[in-house]
């Protein structure tokens, strides 16, 4: 069964010109085209070609919204792991092993999701990697600046880029090794290590 459109909220990729309709036509033709081209094929095999020809669009127009498909790529899921983590943690939240956990039930929420709509995932994630962890990162710096107001902003910093590295890198491991474990497990598992080294910031 493919993935569709109904999958994902790509409402975060559509462009920024939202009083456009015709851009904003043409942006979401292009990512249901992406889309079901992901469903079908190795990333690597995808072309522009292939993308065009499925959104009824020609290359000049694919180039007026997306560099090329990598571009396309992160456009699509960097914003899609974001949806993930808001449907579960409040921005507006502080630090905690509740937080901690709600962000690794996120991640694995969407490593599933992207696993059973992106067709050999695993070659996909690297390309990524990096956006996702910065996302991350400072989400996370976000959320411990209000608890931690005193400490040192490049402890924090550095405190941040760890979790954020541990908790995708855990996550990702976890889906590639069979999700052997529930979310919850896994959780509950790794979370008291994690906030073990946090309370050094308290």
């Amino acid at each position: 069964m493919l993935c569709t459109k109904e999958d994902w909220d790509l409402s975060g990729v559509l462009s920024p010109n939202s009083n456009d309709p015709r851009v904003v036509r043409t942006r979401q033709l292009i990512l249901d085209a992406f889309l079901h081209q992901l469903n079908l094929k190795n990333f690597n095999s995808i072309t522009i070609q292939n993308i065009t020809e499925q959104a009824t669009i020609n290359r000049a127009t694919f180039y007026a919204h997306f560099q090329d498909k990598y571009a396309l790529l992160e456009a699509l899921l960097s914003d899609a792991f974001m949806e993930y983590v808001t449907k579960r943690v409040n921005p507006d939240a502080r630090l905690s092993a509740e937080t901690i956990e709600q962000l690794i039930f996120s991640l694995c929420d969407y490593h599933v999701s992207s696993n059973d709509c992106i067709k050999k995932y695993e070659t996909v994630a690297p390309i990524i990697e990096e956006n996702i962890k910065t996302q991350l990162e400072l989400f996370l710096l976000e959320l411990m600046s209000r608890a931690a107001k005193d400490v040192d902003p490049k402890t924090l910093k550095i405190t941040a880029t760890m979790l954020s590295w541990s908790i995708y890198g855990m996550t990702y491991r976890w889906n590639m090794d069979g999700r052997e474990e529930s979310p919850t497990d896994l959780a509950q598992r790794v979370v008291p290590y994690m906030m073990g080294g946090l309370e050094l910031l308290n």
